[in-house]
């Protein structure tokens, strides 16, 4: 959630800055709404003070009009009653319009409205050539009697995937060795976290109400629970939550957290030969990386958890272009964003395998995330960002393609081989 103070003193900015990311403000609404909101809030101030005098007369023992400084009292108590009524309809008005409103792009990232227009900045690694036919990781994972689809559609429906055998431990030690390296390596806390959480928790992080349609809700058995419950779309969300209303004393910043989850998508609208297999499924794993940061520190910050993610690609050394998102493509929290894409060579194409983001204060504004700024009686907003460090199938599809042998056997990159035990990874 932006600042309301920007809505009430900088309208004009924030519409110029929203139409970037092709999102129309409507100035006059919201300006109607305030003034409405101003105007109300100044009678009620007014209206208590007027109280607050009938009051002091109304205590004196000896005053001729207490009838009538009660009788007063009372129409005073039923105005206010009315107008914080409309108040507070009018504030709800006002924050519904607010919750839809993406953050604001920072000036460095470019105008766009889709895909098409992201900026690439780098590539790294060579593209591999073959000298036989080359297969995609569909056809591997049949090969290698590693990816059954069938049993997954019997067991759930379309995009939901069965692995086994080699893939499935495979898909494991990727697990592993994505956790050890943040951790051990980049000095992350593994933090172990819910798959369902409230609903108040997915809008904390911007989930809702937006992408209600996105997400998978389920309903508790408890049926005097009121709370709406939610599987998790990704880690991200019960990471930056556990700061929920919480002041944060600033020497402990920046908080470096990291998970291992499976993540629940619908995924609505999401068809076609480019998504099918590993590429674009309704369950997949995910690491997530999240940083909670000062202000200041939030650009240099997201430089740094993405080159954490690119360290993962480099170490199993697999080709790949990191993307600076355009204000179009980026996602409705963030302020800038960084995709990592890796090379698929039977598509001869590249596919995001991480999203690094700078949300600013968008989210802690919605969870109410503040640090204590020392040798100061002053609360801040803090700075969230994240990263996926990897989603964990589409790595390891990249992984099957890029490392085939021409019989159908998949290399095993040098960097995982220590997690190999006692397992034969010759084709059945």
């Amino acid at each position: 959630m932006l600042d309301p103070n920007l809505f009430r003193f900088n309208i004009k900015y924030v519409s110029q800055m929203l139409k970037k990311r092709n999102f129309i403000l409507d100035i006059d609404l919201i300006s109607k709404l305030e003034q409405k909101r101003k105007n109300l809030q100044i009678k009620i101030e007014q209206l208590q003070i007027k109280k607050k005098n009938k009051s002091k007369d109304l205590i004196k023992k000896n005053t001729a009009n207490f009838d009538y400084c009660k009788n007063q009292i009372n129409k005073i108590n039923n105005e206010l009653f009315l107008l914080k009524k409309k108040i507070t309809n009018i504030k709800n008005d006002i924050k519904n319009i607010y919750e839809i409103i993406p953050n604001i792009p920072l000036d460095d990232v470019p105008y766009g409205k889709n895909n098409q227009d992201n900026k690439e900045i780098k590539k790294w690694g060579d593209i591999p050539s073959y000298n036989f036919p080359i297969k995609n990781h569909l056809e591997l994972g049949s090969l290698n009697n590693g990816i059954d689809l069938e049993s997954g559609v019997i067991l759930s429906g379309s995009k939901f995937v069965v692995m086994r055998g080699l893939i499935a431990y495979l898909h494991r030690i990727l697990i592993q060795f994505m956790l050890d390296l943040h951790v051990f390596y980049h000095n992350y806390e593994e933090i172990y976290v819910p798959y369902i959480v409230k609903n108040k928790t997915l809008y904390g992080t911007g989930q809702l109400p937006k992408f209600s349609d996105d997400i998978f809700h389920i309903k508790s058995i408890n049926h005097h629970d009121k709370n709406q419950y939610s599987l998790i779309p990704t880690a991200e969300v019960p990471l930056t939550n556990i700061v929920y209303n919480k002041i944060i004393k600033e020497n402990t910043l920046p908080i470096k957290l990291v998970a291992h989850s499976p993540c629940f998508r619908s995924e609505v609208g999401s068809y076609g030969q480019y998504n099918k297999g590993l590429i674009r499924t309704h369950q997949f794993d995910k690491v997530e990386l999240v940083q909670l940061v000062r202000p200041e520190d939030s650009l240099k910050t997201l430089e740094i958890i993405t080159q954490h993610a690119e360290k993962v690609l480099k170490l199993l050394k697999l080709p790949y272009r990191k993307m600076l998102l355009c204000t179009g493509d980026m996602g409705f929290a963030s302020s800038k964003t960084y995709d990592l894409e890796v090379w698929f060579p039977s598509k001869e194409k590249y596919y995001e395998v991480s999203s690094c983001s700078n949300m600013s204060d968008f989210q802690s504004r919605r969870i109410k995330a503040r640090y204590r700024k020392m040798n100061e009686n002053k609360n801040i907003f803090i700075h969230t960002l994240n990263g996926s460090g990897l989603a964990v199938g589409r790595t390891l599809a990249a992984i099957m393609e890029n490392y085939q042998l021409e019989n159908g056997n998949i290399k095993i990159p040098n960097i995982l081989k220590p997690y190999m035990k006692k397992f034969s990874y010759k084709s059945k």
